[in-house]
């Protein structure tokens, strides 16, 4: 988990665009906005998208937001931090950063569409570096003839950070641009605490691998990479999405070696096939403490004749639950699940791609077994279960599954889940967001708990703030317009506040943004819009 306490790191693997304003800050009408107080010293970091490599979306060290004084009274908004382009990815927070020349800060790492990565001081909103990923002559791409991310592309995909890297730590940011007609999709080192382009780079993307025909070129144009990079054993991977289904495209993951940029290891789950991409609506790949990898791919071929292992003879793996392990650094599939109803999810682009997978802590089975488990879910309402160490791979006719539950997701899952307390929430389209308990191993079989108001689409991603296991509150961010933050009562889904409930637009921040997740960290919750990040706290 990359999240870090101030003397140590703290593994808790228990583990639409309207620019319109973005409302006012706390303070009344007509008067200027104060500073916003000060929060605790910083303790924690979020480095990665959803807080650690297992997406569990949890911060276990908030001491200062509770559920009793997170609510209109005691919690606002304090302030907008302006940007010059669409936020897609969530925000990355890095606690006590020396700058040189310029002391220690709380720095709020903010990349947006217009190929521009913000380090603010995050709690005054002071600039402390602003860098372009782009080269002269570029510009960030065209949105490719396609809405999902318009009218440009720059980053997309969260970052990430390695604060032991380099003298001051290090950015690794995807960003994708153009010059006339030729596209580039790079691979950038940012020095955390000034922004400078480090390790030679940044470095373009590009691959090739091997098919029946030959090979399968990466080609920059036909991409965007929408899902967050993951970070492990000293390698970058990212995973590759298309522009609305156009094709010709495939299913690639790439890996590129944090401390020098060269590419490490390239596979293709769709070599021999059509589609397959993976988005997971902006989730990041994610990772166990063994070093495997695990996704959820879109629609695609799936190849239904099986060599003796029981995997696609042809290595196609369209819409398929997928594990991927890492030895010496190299990708390779390791396990995979794949429905049963495969051609007709692939036919209809009903695909599982849509959400991101998450990796559950160790549980017991009651029996003294210990599971290895990870959750899943997309188009179709269906949430999976796999274990980890036995998928199921694919068999006609059957689903050979560790626990499924059909159709509890109403309007399907266009987000990811988040994790706390043997608990996991998700929120499907048009539907509460749900909680469903884990009681030996196996998840309910209905929602525990729910919240009484729903989330048009794409539905919520939550995040989770706790001291350890006290105090849980849910986070999540309704797409509308104004935009609402939520909080909620872990245990219970009970509301606790919202950005609509103080008088006179208080707390409004603008227009919502799909796919966005809430960070929370120090006090502070940070919320990405169409044109910057909300920032709340408690009122001083």
């Amino acid at each position: 988990m990359q999240l870090r306490a101030s003397a140590a790191v703290l593994l808790f693997v228990g583990l639409c665009l309207n620019l319109s304003g973005c409302g006012s800050s706390y303070s009344k009408p007509g008067t200027p906005n104060p500073p916003p107080p000060p929060p605790p010293p910083g303790t924690t970091d979020v480095l990665t998208y959803h807080n650690d490599n297992g997406r569990t979306g949890q911060n276990l060290t908030e001491t200062t937001l509770t559920t009793s004084n997170v609510n209109s009274a005691k919690f606002a908004k304090l302030a907008f931090y302006q940007t010059d382009g669409l936020v897609d990815a969530e925000p990355l927070y890095v606690a006590n950063q020396s700058i040189p020349g310029n002391g220690t800060h709380n720095v709020l790492i903010v990349a947006s569409e217009h190929d521009t990565v913000d380090a603010f001081d995050a709690d005054s909103g002071t600039i402390l570096w602003q860098t372009s990923m782009l080269k002269s002559g570029e510009t960030t791409s065209d949105n490719r003839s396609c809405g999902q991310v318009s009218p440009e592309i720059g980053v997309t995909a969260t970052p990430v950070i390695d604060r032991t890297r380099g003298a001051n730590g290090v950015v690794y940011v995807v960003a994708m641009s153009k010059n006339g007609t030729t596209y580039h999709q790079r691979l950038h080192a940012l020095d955390l605490a000034l922004g400078t382009e480090l390790l030679a780079g940044p470095v373009d993307i590009s691959a090739t691998y091997p098919s029946n025909g030959g090979n399968v070129v990466f080609d920059p144009k036909q991409y965007k990479e929408r899902v967050g990079l993951l970070l492990m054993n000293g390698v970058v991977y990212t995973g590759w999405a298309s522009h609305c289904d156009i094709q010709p495209y495939t299913g690639w993951i790439m890996g590129y070696s944090a401390s020098t940029l060269a590419q490490t290891t390239v596979l293709n789950v769709t070599p021999n096939g059509n589609e397959g991409a993976i988005w997971m609506s902006g989730a990041g790949l994610a990772a166990d403490t063994s070093g495997n990898i695990y996704f959820l791919d879109a629609n695609g071929d799936f190849d239904t004749t099986m060599n003796s292992n029981g995997f696609p003879a042809n290595g196609d793996y369209g819409n398929a639950f997928m594990k991927l392990s890492t030895t010496g650094n190299q990708l390779a599939v390791a396990d995979y699940f794949e429905m049963a109803n495969e051609a007709s999810e692939n036919a209809s682009d009903a695909d599982l791609g849509s959400g991101g997978a998450m990796v559950l802590p160790d549980l017991n089975d009651g029996t003294g077994h210990t599971m290895h488990l990870a959750v899943g879910a997309g188009k179709d309402s269906n949430l999976y279960v796999v274990n980890r160490d036995s998928m199921g791979k694919f068999t006609s006719g059957s689903n050979k599954i560790y626990q499924q539950l059909s159709g509890k997701l109403p309007g399907g899952v266009w987000a990811m889940p988040a994790y706390f307390n043997h608990t996991v929430y998700y929120g499907s389209v048009g539907s509460p967001i749900q909680a469903f308990a884990i009681t030996n191993a196996k998840l309910a079989t209905s929602a525990t708990a729910h919240t009484a108001n729903s989330f048009p689409y794409p539905g919520a991603t939550p995040s989770i703030s706790a001291n350890g296991s006290s105090n849980g509150i849910v986070w999540a961010v309704e797409n509308s317009n104004p935009a609402v933050l939520h909080a909620y009562d872990a245990s219970t889904l009970n509301e606790l506040y919202n950005s609509n409930q103080a008088s006179a637009s208080r707390d409004h921040f603008g227009a919502g943004n799909k796919f966005i997740t809430p960070m929370i960290v120090n006090g502070r919750v940070f919320v990405g819009t169409p044109n910057g990040v909300a920032v709340f706290g408690l009122l001083p």
